[in-house]
């Protein structure tokens, strides 16, 4: 009898949590049609392993770099572990979880998250939950997260218990029942897959109509805080045998001081590292903002993203070495359905703008 009581307890136990897992699933946001950025880091899994290149940081990656123009330019292949306003400290300990999946070649840091200090910055534009969540609610749990948790709570976050709302989002996700849309029903158990190793595709155009400006700082030195996790980049990625580059991606606002690019260009020289700020290669790159922006010259649509890849492209194989794989048969034709994909989506959606016009 005693042995039939604990049976039923325990069917009973597992029935529940499996009942709360649902509900927890069904609250949590579904990000499949709006602010599909916040899908991004949860798809790396599926694609985990056999990079040569990792691209690490916020939207001047995974908005500005077509892995799918690597691959049929130079055979390269490559995945971008990009998400909204991610922060250095985030990159650190995405860059860190890469490792218990992969090695590849070459790291690819965006530098643009050195000019923001700290995570106790509460209510700043640069740190607010909700991109917290676009970052860390993705990323299986792992050391990696849970530190990534620990470094990036706001003080408001921390004064609610954040981290156990971090261990269980129907905490934070419980009052989200009135908000409730048919897509959240629709991909309850299973999303689709917004991006193209990471390269979330925009096709619209909106050019740049006047220079972006910005009122001049006080302080242009980086915090000694964000130094911190840039040397521990270069130690893990050491420790692991792969390139870490430096790069600025080439977009107008926020503006990208001339000082702070001359720290980086200081860090890259000190740590033999190769850094490319590629806002001073824009002519080259053949960047024309009346063409290839889709917002006024914050981000690349497709046509720039393809443009700037095509020229990265060539130094990852000059100056990094990285092979041409196109002659392996397997990957060959993985990739080939890959291209597939992405030019059925961007025929898609040139072909909705065509007649949104």
């Amino acid at each position: 009898m005693k042995k039939k009581s604990i049976a039923i307890f325990a069917a009973a136990l597992a029935v529940g949590l499996l009942i709360l897992w649902l509900l927890q699933m069904l609250l949590m946001p579904k990000y499949m049609t709006d602010v599909r950025e916040g899908a991004l880091i949860a798809e790396y899994y599926e694609e985990a392993g056999n990079h040569d290149v990792v691209f690490i940081g916020d939207c001047e990656v995974y908005e500005n770099f077509s892995p799918i123009t690597l691959w049929e330019e130079y055979g390269i292949t490559s995945y971008i572990r990009g998400s909204a306003q991610q922060l250095i400290w985030q990159s650190y300990y995405l860059m860190e979880e890469t490792f218990q999946y992969e090695t590849p070649e070459v790291m690819v840091f965006n530098v643009l998250s050195m000019k923001y200090d700290t995570p106790k910055s509460t209510g700043s534009s640069s740190q607010r939950e909700a991109y917290n969540r676009m970052t860390l609610d993705g990323m299986r749990w792992s050391g990696s997260k849970v530190h990534s948790i620990l470094d990036s709570m706001t003080q408001e976050e921390k004064e609610k218990e954040g981290m156990w709302l971090y261990l269980f989002p129907l905490l934070r996700y419980h009052d989200r029942w009135s908000e409730l849309t048919a897509e959240d029903f629709q991909y309850w158990l299973k999303k689709d897959t917004v991006s193209h190793n990471g390269y979330l595709m925009q096709v619209g155009v909106k050019p740049v109509e006047a220079e972006h400006m910005e009122r001049p700082l006080v302080d242009y030195e980086f915090a000694a805080n964000c130094y911190e996790y840039l040397d521990r980049m270069v130690e893990l990625c050491q420790k692991h045998g792969t390139q870490l580059v430096l790069i600025k991606a080439p977009s107008l606002s926020p503006v990208w001081w001339d000082q702070w690019d001359e720290q980086m260009a200081a860090y890259a020289e000190e740590h033999d590292l190769l850094y490319i700020n590629f806002l001073d290669y824009q002519e080259e790159i053949g960047i024309d903002w009346n063409t290839d922006t889709y917002d006024t010259g914050l981000h690349l649509n497709v046509y720039g993203a393809e443009k700037l890849s095509s020229y990265f492209g060539k130094i990852l194989v000059e100056e990094c070495g990285i092979a041409d794989c196109r002659s392996d048969p397997e990957l060959s034709n993985i990739w080939a359905e890959k291209v597939a994909a992405y030019d059925a989506q961007k025929e898609e959606l040139e072909a909705a703008c065509a007649a949104a016009e």
